[in-house]
């Protein structure tokens, strides 16, 4: 690996372009910027934000940035999960499907730079954590679980991206200080009605940290003179944008999330950094419900609004907004549409969706416990404006899956519009890329670059941020005669042994703790286990602390 080569790169197509204006324009103080907000639609090609703005009936807060394009494709397909995309945008690595802030075992693309065998499932430092360790505030807001692929992958480092109890523990240790989300359950033991099996109960560890736990909309909105705040509205995920009126009212909009997260943040003299997500795009997309992703596309506009006028304002914030890939092969043009494309109204579009007034998430709340046709059919006409659902139609909702009647009423209202699709899995098109804060116009981008160019914008390099954090534990305490071992005798609750003498340290997992006899101290990273080489990889200062008993 060259990472230099890699930061030159994201320096050459900005400066290169763009320097005089920068000098001109005076675009940024002092080589960077103070505060960077990071805008994410998850699994959102360019037909999902057409079919929106035609929906919307006017231009999106979008339009008004620039935009580039962005390739998507990760270190070993052309067509990328969510995990090694979002580990891209926030480490500068392309990874490998279902890791989060960690390099790939393996490289298959043409392009893509090998990984030498010691620095496989290697933990790479983020962006979040480079602002973090700078003195910046950090901020995550998520409309999946907190602990889905992509704020793990900003806020974590794991090889599974299902792992979320692990992915849980992490970023609690990360001591970011606006977590806005779901995933509660992730949080507490399982005798608490949680997830986890290691018996901690990571809220009670949130607020002995000082920090405010919030779980409704209302709780949320009224924080006044916080600093440090985990708002959990959910136990795993929360509403769709349409759906969360009706069905979740208690929840706050992602608009809400990232005005407050901004509002926050903001206190910060340093400046902060900020990822948003509009999580459950994709979730529509797989199962092709076109009414899913108008809704939280919206929503994400809505969120993107929030923070341009912020922007706009503060005169010292880049935003950079993009999506992680494709999904579902969107179009708009159907068979249905063959013969008469040339001559398409917009009604002929648009005019099946307005009818609709919930997700297919939603439509299954509403019908459930009564799947009789007097009832199928009531509910279908009153949420979907559909009144001439076919015999068949009423049997695929009569026998659809727990949880999956948006994949069934998702295809029967694209059917009444003019929208394809040709698959529900994710596609590997380029797709757009939106950004303002920058007088320039940019080529087509890697998503690699994103995060290089992150760090460069707010004046550190991931290079640095990375020896910081994390050393392979061997390396860093061997050269002082101390020898290291792994306590695996509570398979939940692992922990890294270092020795040297009579002086002995644990060094708990996933947590930012040492603790030397009756001593505790904290360290400015979490301790990160690369379960499948055996590798502990820990912050540099670990070191200190240990040859001073946890003291600075």
């Amino acid at each position: 690996m060259n990472k230099n080569s890699k930061t030159n790169r994201w320096i050459i197509l900005f400066l290169s372009l763009t320097l005089f204006n920068l000098m001109v324009c005076n675009l940024y103080a002092d080589s960077y910027y103070k505060n960077v907000i990071i805008l994410m639609t998850d699994g959102t090609g360019s037909t999902h934000t057409t079919l929106t703005r035609w929906y919307k009936g006017s231009n999106m807060a979008l339009d008004e940035m620039n935009v580039g394009a962005v390739r998507t494709y990760g270190s070993n397909s052309i067509i990328t999960d969510s995990a090694p995309a979002a580990t891209a945008f926030a480490t500068g690595h392309k990874s490998e499907d279902k890791f989060v802030g960690v390099l790939p075992s393996k490289t298959t693309i043409p392009g893509v730079e090998q990984i030498a065998d010691d620095l496989k499932y290697k933990p790479v430092a983020t962006v979040l954590e480079g602002a973090r360790v700078l003195g910046r505030a950090t901020g995550l807001v998520a409309t999946s679980n907190i602990q889905h692929a992509s704020p793990a992958a900003y806020s974590s480092h794991w090889h599974a991206r299902s792992n979320y109890t692990e992915i849980a523990e992490q970023q609690v240790y990360q001591n970011i200080d606006v977590v806005f989300g779901a995933g509660k359950k992730y949080l507490l033991p399982e005798s608490e009605g949680g997830a986890r099996k290691d018996g901690e109960n990571l809220v009670s560890v949130l607020k002995s940290n000082g920090y405010s736990f919030v779980e409704t909309r209302d709780e949320m909105l009224n924080l006044n003179n916080v600093s440090k705040v985990w708002g959990m509205f959910a136990d795993d995920s929360m509403a769709y944008e349409f759906d969360r009126p009706t069905l979740k009212p208690n929840e706050p909009s992602l608009e809400e999330m990232t005005q407050k997260a901004i509002e926050i943040l903001s206190k910060n003299q340093n400046g902060f950094f900020l990822f948003v997500e509009a999580s459950k795009v994709d979730w529509a997309s797989h199962p092709n419900d076109p009414i899913g992703v108008i809704s939280d596309v919206l929503a994400f506009d809505a969120a993107a609004k929030v923070a341009l006028d912020f922007a706009k304002k503060d005169q010292n914030t880049l935003i950079l907004a993009f999506s992680d890939h494709g999904n579902g092969g969107m179009s708009i043009g159907s068979k249905k549409s063959d013969d008469t494309y040339s001559s398409t109204p917009v009604e002929s579009l648009i005019a099946p969706l307005k009818k609709a007034s919930l997700t297919g998430e939603g439509l299954e709340a509403m019908i459930a416990g009564d799947l009789t046709e007097d009832n199928i059919k009531a509910k279908v006409a009153q949420y979907y404006g559909i009144e001439d659902l076919t015999a068949e139609e009423i049997e695929a909702i009569k026998n659809h899956k727990k949880g999956s009647l948006n994949s069934v009423v998702g295809p029967m209202i694209s059917n009444r519009s003019l929208i394809g699709w040709t698959t529900s899995g994710h596609t590997g098109e380029d797709l757009f890329f939106y950004y303002y804060g920058l007088n320039s116009a940019l080529r087509v981008i890697e998503n690699s670059d994103i995060a290089l160019g992150t760090a460069f914008f707010m004046g550190f390099s991931l290079d640095g941020v990375d020896k910081r954090l994390f050393v392979e534990s061997e390396e860093l305490f061997k050269p002082i005669g101390a020898s290291v071992s792994i306590d695996k005798s509570d398979a939940n609750n692992m922990c890294l042994v270092v020795n040297k003498g009579s002086k002995t340290a644990k060094i708990p997992f996933a947590k930012n703790i040492m603790e030397i006899g009756d001593s505790k101290c904290e360290m400015e990273g979490v301790t990160v286990y690369a379960e499948k080489t055996g590798k502990v990889y820990l912050p540099s200062q670990a070191l200190t602390l240990f040859e001073n008993s946890c003291e600075l």
